[in-house]
């Protein structure tokens, strides 16, 4: 939520969701009632609690446009609509894995609402970095987090990665004013090296001085 505020986008707590589906289909429609895009955490991977979306298509029915991504972090993500005879509504449904899912959030909930309130360029703003350190490229695109620094005498900013990239380690995040765009390995490539020029979506500040490694 402070993501979204922070965009300046209202937001609306609809609190905790029990894993069953009387639950989930109650909180669902009180909160598609509410707003005009929803977003949730959790319950979208493959384990018998992850209800979202068999309760959308059966409750709701809505129309599920995609249940996975090839991404790391953030596998598990759906995006659907809910459409009634006033309205339709999009579903967000982000892993309930706090990293996952503001990476997710920055990549697919920001430049939807951005879209939706008129910005001639919904997306935020990709620029060219150079790597600090070399790192090993995963089967997946990845987006690792990174601390961002452009001093006066260079021509593009470095990018520090955060720590340990495991998704489940929110300091990542936080510590993180970008998300790197990091290719899928290859027989090719199989990882990027120190110096090296890549894509990277700015998600915070700029640092005008030392680089935080959390």
């Amino acid at each position: 939520m402070a993501l979204f505020k922070e965009h300046g986008f209202p937001v609306i707590d609809l609190g905790i969701a029990r894993d069953n589906v009387d639950a989930l289909v109650a909180k669902l429609k009180y909160g598609l009632e509410m707003v005009d895009v929803l977003v949730s955490s959790g319950g979208v991977s493959m384990g018998e609690k992850d209800l979202l979306k068999p309760v959308l298509k059966e409750h709701f029915s809505a129309e599920l446009h995609y249940g996975r991504v090839f991404m790391k972090p953030g596998l598990p993500n759906t995006f659907a609509t809910v459409t009634n005879e006033r309205n339709k509504r999009l579903v967000f449904g982000l892993p309930g894995n706090p990293v996952s899912a503001a990476v997710s959030a920055n990549l697919f909930v920001i430049p939807a609402l951005r879209k939706m309130s008129g910005h001639e360029n919904p997306f935020q703003t990709t620029i060219k970095v150079k790597v600090l350190s070399t790192i090993q490229l995963d089967p997946r695109p990845e987006y690792q987090r990174v601390g961002l620094k452009w001093s006066p005498d260079s021509t593009v900013p470095t990018a520090e990665v955060t720590g340990y990239q495991i998704s489940s380690r929110l300091l990542s995040m936080t510590c993180a004013n970008g998300l790197l765009v990091l290719p899928p390995r290859t027989a090719n490539q199989t990882q990027v090296n120190a110096g090296e020029i890549v894509d990277c979506i700015v998600i915070g500040r700029f640092s005008s001085g030392i680089i935080l490694i959390c």
